[in-house]
């Protein structure tokens, strides 16, 4: 339902207040958004749109400014800058890039591809659901688990009623049963587990960014079901941690097709060359490599490949 106040394509102080524009260049919308780091944003009329901090938003862009609307004045804008990531200086991250030929020709193709900083919880129940699965798949779990079980969000009539991301502490209180029958599988239990020991502060996600990168991925591993990768996935899109380089099924083809053609290097030895050659910012890097190989390989099956499929 609408709420009062914020009404599409109506003008007013209050409906203003709803909206607010970012001047920004080099940011690629459309890529960041549907490049596999987050599974909640929807296309519609142009935009994007989706649901962050428990709040309905609507993105556009043009090609120097973003344009967010909600449907409720925010005390501020900061959140969903900080989601967006807006104060990167992507210029600065690309120099720090290696100069070789498939990062420089993965840059040409996707240069405004951004990294989101988003909800630790929410980014680590995602990928806790990606395991095995294509990325249209895991959009569906996501989504039939907020539905089920997140709290009512406001949206703009016309729309599929929104929800918010179920907090851990909602999800501790479900049953395996319940979590199965949004179509998970055998994560189900996964995602229980890490619910509960979230929920008691065990670890505690918000303060993940303040340690060591190490220590902070020993940290996410401890959770059942949750490994390297995953916890990778989490410290990159999530706790601002630039130097992690999540390595799944595709991330380790595209390596091994551009930097190995020759001969693919044990995991081991691929790991430290992913720890050693892409610098401080490795995790941008490796969005960048994912985005090209999963963009210049066409079709929908490219379109579709999972984060985390083994």
């Amino acid at each position: 339902m609408l709420v009062a106040g914020c009404v599409e394509n109506q003008a007013g102080p209050r409906t203003a207040a709803c909206r607010h524009t970012w001047p920004v260049r080099n940011y690629d919308l459309a890529a960041t958004l549907n490049s596999g780091q987050a599974f909640r944003w929807t296309t519609r009329g142009g935009g994007w749109e989706g649901v962050v901090a428990a709040r309905w938003v609507r993105l556009t862009a043009s090609p120097h400014a973003i344009t967010a609307q909600t449907l409720m004045p925010p005390p501020d804008w900061d959140w969903l800058a900080r989601y967006l990531r807006l104060d990167d200086d992507l210029d600065a991250i690309l120099a720090t890039f290696p100069d070789d030929v498939p990062l420089r020709a993965a840059v040409a193709a996707c240069r405004g591809l951004r990294l989101l900083r988003q909800d630790p919880w929410e980014c680590l129940a995602s990928f806790i659901l990606s395991s095995t699965k294509r990325i249209t798949h895991i959009r569906q779990i996501v989504a039939t688990l907020c539905r089920r079980f997140g709290e009512p969000v406001p949206v703009p009539a016309g729309r599929e009623p929104g929800f918010a991301f179920p907090t851990p502490v909602r999800l501790a209180a479900r049953t395996e049963a319940e979590l199965r029958g949004c179509g998970m599988g055998f994560r189900a239990p996964y995602l229980l587990a890490a619910a509960r020991r979230v929920a008691a502060g065990e670890p505690d996600l918000a303060q993940l960014h303040r340690r060591p990168l190490a220590e902070a991925r020993t940290e996410l591993m401890s959770l059942p079901g949750v490994g390297r990768k995953i916890a990778d996935c989490v410290l990159l899109f999530a706790s601002g941690f630039d130097a992690a380089f999540p390595v799944d099924v595709w991330v380790r083809k595209a390596l091994c097709e551009l930097y190995f053609p020759r001969r693919p290097p044990a995991p081991r030895r691929l790991l430290a060359f992913t720890e050693t050659h892409f610098g401080p910012h490795a995790g941008y890097a490796q969005q960048y490599l994912f985005h090209y190989r999963r963009t210049r390989a066409g079709g929908t099956a490219a379109r579709n490949l999972s984060r985390c499929d083994w």
